[in-house]
C-alpha cells in the first residue's frame, strides 16, 4: 500500500473515529450524569458503543475495499482494538480522573486519541488485512499454488524440479 492510500485510509479512518467520538461521549455523559452510574463502568460501556459503532463504519467505509468475513472481523475487532481502547480508556481514566482531578469528559477526549494510533494500526494489520478487492490477485490470477508450478512447467517444455 502506498504512502497516499496510507493517507486516504487514514483520514476515513478519523472521519470515522470522529463520529465514533460524539457517541462515546454521549453514552458516557448519560450514564454518568444522567443515569448517575461510577466513571469507569460508565466509561467501559461507552467505549465498547463507540466500538461497535466503528466497527458497522470501518467495515463500509473505512476498508470497504478489503475482502473478509464480518462476523469474524467483528470479533477480532473486539478482541483487538476493542480490549485495546477499553483497556487505555480505563487507564487513562483513572490516572486523569481519578487521581489527576480531571473532567471525566476532558480525561475521556485526552484517552480517546492516545488509543488512535494504535487502534489503526491494529485494524489495517489485522482486522481488515484482506486482500483489496482491486487488481488481479483478488480475482484470483495471482500467485499459482505452488503444485501447479511444475505442471505448467512442464506444459510449457521447460524442465521441473521435483521437490
Amino acid at each position: 500500500m502506498s504512502w497516499g492510500e496510507s493517507g486516504v485510509r487514514w483520514l476515513k479512518f478519523n472521519a470515522v473515529g470522529g463520529m465514533g467520538i460524539g457517541v462515546q461521549l454521549a453514552v458516557l455523559a448519560v450514564l454518568k450524569s444522567g443515569l448517575h452510574l461510577d466513571y469507569l463502568p460508565a466509561t467501559g460501556l461507552a467505549v465498547e458503543a463507540a466500538v461497535i459503532h466503528n466497527y458497522l463504519w470501518h467495515q463500509r467505509y473505512t476498508w470497504a475495499d478489503r475482502e473478509g468475513d464480518s462476523g469474524p472481523r467483528f470479533v477480532k475487532f473486539n478482541l483487538t482494538t476493542g480490549l485495546l481502547s477499553i483497556a487505555g480508556n480505563l487507564l487513562f481514566m483513572k490516572i486523569l480522573t481519578g487521581r489527576a482531578g480531571v473532567n471525566y469528559l476532558a480525561a475521556n477526549g485526552v484517552s480517546i486519541a492516545v488509543c488512535s494510533l494504535a487502534n489503526f494500526v491494529v485494524s489495517d494489520r489485522l482486522v481488515f488485512a484482506g486482500r483489496s478487492g482491486a487488481g488481479p490477485e483478488s480475482a484470483g490470477f495471482c500467485c499459482p499454488a505452488p503444485e501447479a508450478a511444475p505442471e505448467n512447467s512442464r506444459l510449457s517444455g521447460t524442465a521441473a524440479a521435483t521437490p
